[in-house]
């Protein structure tokens, strides 16, 4: 079935116990979910409170009617720069109509079953852009980070622009911003070696909002910079202009395309946590249907979060009941304690999203690409970073998908063989019989293993051996054609040898199988040798 929540089956079975212990895991997974929800949404450009939106409104629709247990949806680092982008060049109307796009092609894809479709995305391109994006955010902490001012009218969009006001910026150091950021990034790398249970982020929003505002730091803060509201999230839409849309199309199809591959890896960790098995069309078309959700409300992108997923797990999650807790204790954080967000320090904030950018990196895993792949594989992984970096991600993206799809070309074109059998060899050929052995894939990259066979005066039956010929493609059997017309003028009998299903129905389909004679198809060589002897016999009558 392409559309079964996970919480029809849940419910069948659903007890006491189980939802106390959804309950616990859904509020501890509020509490890590807070303070990286108002910093993702920061890093997207957005208020703070859009964050906490994202993670209520997605959180509850995706954990509703979603095909995995326990995953956890809301905002993530994986969208930050897309979505900034979209609201630098579009603002705010322009990221809800991208972010409902996004929606509606998630659910296509889920209604159209391509759930599958998603590993077809390489592990060179994920990891490449995965790392880009983790610099990225990196880089657009830095000025929070360490509470530099950038020239009046300054307002870099790409990281490159930003690197550039960074360095320009860089006499202009606030030291209490730094000394604030490197105390709250000092505790979160410590942090995970005295508690497991309590989140350092969390800790270091309290300490470090304490510290600024009772030592009466010079230090920015959230209500510094954005002005802050626990209103309920209402429903609104843009106007609508197809103009828009259309430009707005490639971002949506990213944003999508981004969103399947988190939130399915995600499921398929969290499988493997709790011994269950997801069904990734339904996640699709919940993940879609968040997104419009959010987009609707005034949310930013989401997706499934492995972190918090993973976190949801451990706790003791297992049921959509605990995804729909943590948006529900969200809502309960925004209207009673969202006021006390302004007090937040931007370094603290920023020194959270250094984390995001660290964890999210996967460098290791980087390097042991760099070291142990191939040549080809390590330039799309390089590729692709460099230029979600320099560039953006949908650049990343296509360029990445267009060097593996050649290089994949490349690689079956070389994997293609083709050679003639020696006279001397294990089977006797008679004179006037040649024996041509077809290996590997025939297609368009290939197609000269068939066009330069070797041409011989005397001539009178071609053998084509075809054991190890398991795929043609059209440009192939367009050379096919042109070899049959040509035997045909020199007089010469075509013969195959050994051909598959799949080849011998495209020759079917071409009129290719009439052309050549039913009975000039032999399953094995000694058949087709046998076959080539009798035709020299007929013509020595």
């Amino acid at each position: 079935m392409v559309f079964r929540p996970k919480l029809l089956d849940t419910l069948r079975s659903y007890s006491k116990g189980k939802l106390i212990s959804d309950l616990v895991a859904g509020l501890i997974v509020a509490i890590i979910a807070l303070p990286l929800s108002i910093a993702l949404a920061i890093a997207s450009g957005v208020g703070p409170e859009k964050g906490l939106y994202t993670a209520i409104v997605a959180g509850f629709v995706i954990a509703l009617f979603g095909g995995s247990n326990v995953n956890i949806s809301g905002p993530t680092a994986a969208f930050a720069t897309i979505v900034a982008g979209i609201v630098a060049t579009e603002g705010l109307s322009g990221l809800v109509i991208a972010t409902i796009l996004a929606g509606i092609i998630l659910v296509l894809m889920g209604v159209l079953r391509l759930g599958s479709l998603i590993k077809y995305i390489p592990f060179t391109i994920t990891t490449g852009f995965t790392a880009g994006i983790a610099v990225t955010i990196l880089v657009g902490q830095i000025k929070d980070f360490m509470g530099l001012t950038f020239p009046e009218g300054a307002a870099p969009v790409e990281t490159m622009e930003k690197m550039e006001a960074i360095i320009e910026s860089i006499t202009t150091v606030n030291w209490q911003s730094l000394l604030v950021g490197v105390l709250s990034l000092a505790i979160l790398i410590v942090w995970p070696f005295i508690s497991k249970k309590i989140p350092g982020s969390l800790i270091v929003v309290l300490l470090g909002s304490l510290a600024v505002n009772l030592l009466d730091m010079n230090v920015n803060t959230i209500g510094d910079l954005y002005q802050i509201t626990s209103a309920l999230p209402k429903p609104e839409l843009p106007a609508i202009d197809l103009g828009l849309i259309l430009h707005l199309l490639p971002n949506a199809f990213t944003i999508a395309l981004l969103a399947g591959i988190e939130s399915l890896l995600s499921c398929v960790v969290s499988d493997g946590m709790i011994n269950d098995k997801h069904n990734s069309n339904t996640e699709l078309i919940a993940q879609g249907l968040g997104n419009i959700f959010s987009g609707i409300f005034g949310g930013i992108p989401a997706t499934g979060a492995i972190a918090r997923t993973a976190a949801n797990v451990k706790n003791g999650g297992r049921s959509p009941i605990a995804g729909m807790t943590h948006a529900i204790v969200l809502l309960l954080i925004l209207v009673v304690l969202m006021p006390y967000a302004a007090w937040i320090p931007m370094p603290v904030i920023a020194a959270i999203l250094f984390m995001v950018a660290y964890n999210m990196s996967e460098w290791r895993r980087f390097l042991h690409i760099c070291k142990t792949a191939s040549l080809g594989d390590i330039l799309v992984l390089v590729a692709t970073f460099v230029l979600t970096v320099v560039f953006d991600l949908v650049v990343a993206i296509v360029v990445g998908l267009i060097l593996t799809c050649v290089l994949f070309m490349k690689k079956m074109a070389d994997s293609s063989s083709a050679r003639t059998w020696d006279k001397d060899g294990v089977k006797a050929i008679p004179d006037g019989v040649m024996v041509y052995e077809i290996n590997g894939p025939l297609f368009f990259a290939a197609t000269d293993k068939l066009l330069d066979l070797p041409r011989d005066d005397g001539l009178k039956v071609l053998i084509l051996r075809a054991s190890n010929l398991q795929y043609m493609d059209s440009s192939a059997i367009h050379s096919l054609e042109k070899l049959v017309a040509d035997a045909k003028v020199d007089g010469v009998t075509l013969i195959f040898s050994h051909i598959h299903a799949e080849p011998l129905v495209r020759l079917q389909k071409a009129g290719l199988y009439d052309a050549i004679g039913e009975e000039n198809f032999c399953h094995h060589i000694d058949e087709a040798l046998a076959r080539a002897e009798a035709i020299l016999a007929e013509e020595v009558k």
